[in-house]
């Protein structure tokens, strides 16, 4: 297998993840599986954190063609040495989780950035992570974000 698969949207944390598994995927010698998931309806907006655009209406095929150009724009965006390891992109329509629990079954690690939501919105809207980590068939590395001065 050889396979480090991380999830990505346009965050900074998932930059973050996205950072974190090229470093693993030098350091294991294995193949990076970059991961994108969207859900017709709505598309993450590149460059806009946290936002959604809306596709309704819009065809699939060219929904799916934007969030593969988002995908490519993030990985040179965030990726300084990018031809250090065989890169794999996929961008899949669907639930976050359920995608990225289903790209576990052929991994050896899966990687996740974590927005940091906590208590009571956490628990109400989800959280990939924590899905991720109670479901998926790997190990999953959940990359916090970096501590800011005076936390």
């Amino acid at each position: 297998m050889n396979v480090i698969v991380v999830g990505v949207d346009h965050s900074e944390q998932a930059r973050e993840a996205l950072r974190f598994a090229l470093e693993e995927a030098k350091f294991r010698n294995a193949r990076l599986r970059v991961v994108h998931a969207w859900q017709y309806g709505t598309i993450s907006a590149t460059g806009i954190e946290g936002s959604y655009l809306p596709t309704l209406g819009a065809d699939v095929k060219e929904v799916r063609e934007v969030a593969e150009q988002a995908l490519e724009a993030m990985l040179r965006e965030s990726l300084l040495d990018i031809d250090s390891v065989e890169i794999e992109r996929r961008v899949v329509e669907g639930p976050p989780a359920a995608v990225l629990v289903n790209e576990s079954r052929d991994a050896d690690m899966l990687v996740v950035g974590s927005r940091g939501h906590g208590g009571f919105t956490g628990l109400l809207l989800g959280s990939v992570s924590g899905q991720v980590s109670h479901h998926a068939v790997c190990p999953v590395v959940i990359v916090r974000p970096k501590a800011k001065e005076g936390d």
